[in-house]
């Protein structure tokens, strides 16, 4: 049976000590998390090994990894909705990088504090753009995302009840329903959709609408049904993630992550090139 470090009438810093002193002798040192493999440059498939997921996000997870004596594993648990699905039954333990949800809070623990935040934004084709300064402008037209993909509770409401989204696999398919105009709009992240944009050669067809329909912060979240999920490594995780975020190593992992993931662009642009 795993130690669970209970709360105990100590000052902070000695608890805390007590809650390292039992996750030191706990079994569960291995964990496995997954993400959106569409996301550069917070996370993407490895071109030299597709079943390992890279990117800032992953680096993050590899840091927390080797500060707190873990071994964390970021794997490719298939496209976004599937990735999810991975978390919440517990076959894998974490996400690396979600938005908060009420509904994902029914099946995970977000770890606070968030540690990127990243905005997403209204896609639409360079020859048919329409006016657009805020939620209200899309309405009445068709718009795509993806399953089980979020854009913050607070837009998440909004679209629900007032907007006509339909929802794909991937972002690379919402895109390419895009512009065989199956839809007027797709809502993604910024960065990962210029990224994607960029992979699929469709930099000159496609742009982003400002201003962005929200900016969220990204969690790592702990599934419920983890066996690895408990109190004390939740514990030392937020004081880790949190001194990483007050040093800003995360800013820094996302800058080196888009020089990394521009590099490896290049190439393959250059291997395909006559």
């Amino acid at each position: 049976m795993r130690k669970r470090c209970l709360p105990m009438p100590l000052p902070l810093a000695f608890s805390m000590l007590a809650c390292t002193a039992a996750w030191a002798m706990d079994p569960c040192k291995h964990l496995v998390a997954t993400g959106n493999p569409e996301y550069p440059p917070y996370l993407w498939r490895d071109p030299q090994n597709p079943q390992q997921l890279i990117g800032a996000n992953a680096d993050l997870l590899k840091r927390l990894g080797s500060e707190l004596g873990l071994e964390i594993d970021v794997v490719y648990g298939g496209p976004w909705s599937r990735a999810q699905e991975e978390v919440k039954t517990g076959r894998m333990d974490l996400i690396a990088g979600s938005f908060r949800t009420a509904l994902r809070e029914e099946t995970m623990d977000f770890i606070s504090p968030p540690f990127l935040n990243t905005p997403s934004v209204v896609w639409v084709r360079h020859d048919n753009p329409f006016s657009y300064s805020g939620w209200d402008d899309l309405k009445g037209r068709s718009g795509g995302t993806l399953v089980n993909n979020s854009y913050g509770q607070q837009f998440d409401d909004y679209a629900s009840a007032n907007l006509n989204l339909e929802a794909v696999p991937s972002a690379a398919q919402a895109f390419q329903k895009l512009l065989f105009k199956r839809n007027d709009y797709v809502i993604y992240e910024l960065y990962p959709g210029l990224a994607l944009a960029r992979t699929l050669g469709i930099t000159k067809q496609v742009q982003a609408l400002a201003p962005a329909v929200s900016s969220e912060g990204l969690y790592l979240t702990f599934s419920h049904h983890s066996p690895c999920n408990q109190p004390s490594l939740r514990a030392l995780l937020a004081q880790k993630l949190t001194d990483l975020v007050s040093s800003s190593v995360p800013r820094q992992l996302l800058e080196q992550n888009l020089r990394r993931w521009e590099s490896q662009q290049n190439q393959q642009g250059a291997a395909g090139a006559p």
